[in-house]
């Protein structure tokens, strides 16, 4: 149904071009000969993969659903997904980014970045069976014993075994201090570990020999609340000695969610009895743990929904063309026909750039992310791996929030260039608007990526994080702030970066006051701060199309006017946003609950 090429100009562009990895994967030892060369190969495998592979399934994958063996306690994947598996398997994929100690490749994140971008296109559903191994993989490599990492790691980073994060419970979701999970040690070192998990994320399939399920429970005489919290490993089948699979662990699925979208992944509710598990980490530290996954997922949720941009907008822009209704307003341009490509109506280029620009935008920006995390892990200069880091914690609630709400006005636009097609299921781009809507609620809402956001990463520290990133942009704007050409570019991101330095300030004041003014200014002061980073990066895009597009390499000229559509219609939103976040909490805390 439809199609998808991988972006790999775009891809190239942001990679060689704007981040210039090749150079600054140097500075990294591990990664140090990692060159253009090895770069474009996997992304020219990955491009083959994700779309002879995968993409076909993605729509049979949605009609059919995953099917729930209630006695035999399985869960059966759609049609096609787990030979998909195996090939990925087979290929070494899973352990692109992976430790060479436990199996891995040894290659940059920032290409696994590229690499999931065209997983998610192509087939979201399915990329979530392995997507959450990477973060199981990092909690455990940093959190692990070392007998944990030994017996574990090598099966997840080969693709063998994959692993689920199991957090929310049905009276608890984002306040996991309510979780009532217990777990009861034993004699041997193991725990008993009793309770039920939903939303569980592949939480049982039939695409890999074992599933590591890690779990939050609380252990006797635990503090109350999110203090008293340990993480545990759970597997599905406990490993024997030399490895290979062991007894049945009681931890079952109950049932498969029925759901909006997402319907060839198995979203389960999980049963645990007196299942036998590890504690990761110390006790009642479980969720600094699992906070190395969460972020993880964060990343990788921004991603999934640049994927879905993509691919929507690639299929809306070829309906487009073909598509033939009525004549231009301007005069007629397909004087052959019985009418115009649609193309040529201006709302219908208006929601097509905007898929274009949000899709551009985000790449650039989860690609910059997924860099300073390579910078930040692997950096010789322990200060250069604190900012890294510091600019990571700051960016991850962007990521998640601005890209997945900009994939749901994407998608939606897309489907609305196909008119009454696109609500019609063979078409495909339902799917894709269905799909993209659980991004904004899942890996922490899209409101408590901006509560994170606002009150922890920026008040917090009294701006310092934020301040750091702003010196990057007024030294971008104070160096081509004399350049004609550019003008059009710096002087927007330099004016917002002055109205975001004042409405924070404001914020922080009225904050002192009643905290709920960060609950009321937090949802539109994310997405100005996510214009803020777009615009940082389309300026420096614009920089690069400007000095080639004398080329006559057609791809700059299409990024200037992909630019100029960003900041002419996308941006101007922030005005709107700025006026919202400063209206303050009374017009929403006022009215009594009662009279609602």
């Amino acid at each position: 149904m439809g199609q998808y090429v991988a972006p790999i100009r775009d891809m190239q562009f942001v990679l060689h071009e704007l981040l210039k990895v090749e150079e600054k994967l140097k500075e990294l030892p591990p990664h140090a000969e990692t060159d253009a060369d090895i770069i474009n190969q996997v992304l020219e495998e990955g491009a083959k993969f994700t779309s002879e592979v995968l993409f076909p399934l993605n729509h049979s994958g949605d009609r059919e659903g995953c099917h729930h063996d209630a006695a035999a306690k399985t869960v059966t994947t759609p049609k096609g997904f787990k030979e998909a598996y195996a090939q990925y398997v087979e290929g070494g994929w899973a352990a692109l980014a992976c430790d060479p100690d436990f199996g891995g490749q040894g290659l940059p994140i920032v290409l696994n970045n590229s690499f999931y971008e065209m997983l998610n296109s192509a087939n979201q559903a399915w990329t979530m069976y392995p997507g959450l191994s990477h973060g199981a993989y990092e909690c455990l490599k940093e959190h692990g014993t070392d007998e944990q990492k030994k017996t574990y790691l090598p099966k997840l980073v080969s693709g063998e075994w994959t692993g689920t994060m199991c957090l929310t419970e049905p009276h608890c979701g984002t306040d996991l201090g309510m979780l009532r999970s217990k777990a009861i040690p034993n004699a041997d070192g193991s725990w008993d570990i009793t309770g039920a998990k939903i939303f569980i994320s592949a939480g049982e399939h039939d695409m890999a020999e074992n599933i590591l399920h890690l779990v939050l429970a609380r252990v006797p005489d635990a503090p109350e609340g999110s203090k008293g919290i340990s993480l545990f490993l759970v597997p599905k089948f406990i490993p024997n000695a030399d490895g290979s699979i062991g007894e049945r662990n009681p931890i079952f699925c109950g049932a498969i969610e029925e759901k909006m979208g997402i319907h060839g992944n198995s979203t389960c509710q999980m049963n645990l009895d007196g299942a036998k598990g590890w504690i990761i980490g110390q006790p009642n530290k479980g969720l600094n743990a699992m906070f190395v996954f969460m972020n993880a997922a964060r990343l990788g949720v921004g991603v999934q929904s640049l994927g879905l941009t993509e691919v929507a907008y690639q299929n809306a822009l070829v309906y487009a063309k073909d598509r033939l209704q009525m004549r231009s307003l301007s005069g007629v341009k397909n004087p052959e026909g019985p009418a115009d490509p649609i193309i040529v109506h201006p709302d219908v280029r208006r929601m097509l750039l905007t898929g274009k620009a949000y899709a551009e935008g985000a790449r650039a920006f989860a690609s910059y992310v997924a860099l300073q995390i390579d910078r930040e892990l692997h950096h010789p200069d322990a200060d250069v791996r604190k900012e890294a880091g510091d600019e990571v914690a700051l960016l991850t609630p962007i990521i998640k929030a601005f890209i997945t709400d900009n994939a749901w006005i994407a998608t939606s636009d897309a489907m609305q260039v196909y008119g009454g097609h696109g609500y019609i299921s063979e078409w495909g781009m339902e799917q894709y608007v269905r799909d993209a809507r659980i991004n904004l609620i899942y890996e922490g809402t899209n409101t408590v990526q901006s509560l994170d956001l606002l009150g922890r990463k920026i008040l917090m520290d009294n701006g310092a994080k934020l301040r750091k990133f702003g010196e990057k942009v007024r030294a971008f704007v104070e160096e081509n702030g004399t350049d004609e050409a550019m003008s059009e570019f710096v002087t927007p991101l330099g004016d917002l970066g002055e109205k975001l330095t004042k409405l924070t300030m404001e914020i922080g004041m009225k904050a002192f006051q009643n905290q709920d003014e960060v609950g009321a200014a937090a949802v539109p002061y994310l997405r100005v701060a996510g214009h803020l980073v777009y615009s940082y990066f389309f300026a420096q895009m614009a920089k690069i199309a400007l000095e080639k597009e004398a080329s006559g390499d057609k791809f700059y000229t299409s990024k200037l006017a992909t630019i100029r559509f960003y900041f002419g219609r996308l941006y101007p939103e922030t005005a709107t946003l700025i006026r919202q976040a400063r209206s303050g909490a009374a017009n929403l805390m006022a009215l009594d609950a009662d009279l609602f």
